[in-house]
């Protein structure tokens, strides 16, 4: 999940590979696309998955989710809700 500075917009998406979608977030590779649109840089939550199939199944789970359901599952693993993104480059 990516979010934006204020962490006012939520952005759910499925990648195969989380470092390079979150640099293209980061840098606005996609100028139109939402999260660029939102200004949205800050990786706040993700899930790792064995099969595509699964990752996309549980991205529109969550994507019919309510706000609120989506703020007690990204307190769960992320309480302060911090920037996750530096240490995912890392990898």
């Amino acid at each position: 999940m990516m979010t934006n500075y204020q962490r006012s917009t939520l952005y759910i998406g499925v990648t195969s590979d989380l470092r390079s979608r979150i640099y293209e977030h980061q840098n606005k590779i996609y100028p139109e696309s939402f999260t660029a649109k939102y200004n949205l840089t800050f990786c706040i939550y993700y899930e790792a998955f064995n099969a595509i199939e699964e990752a996309i199944a549980r991205e529109k789970q969550l994507k019919r989710w309510n706000r609120s359901k989506k703020e007690y599952l990204i307190g769960l693993l992320n309480k302060e809700w911090k920037d996750l993104s530096y240490d995912i480059l890392q990898w």
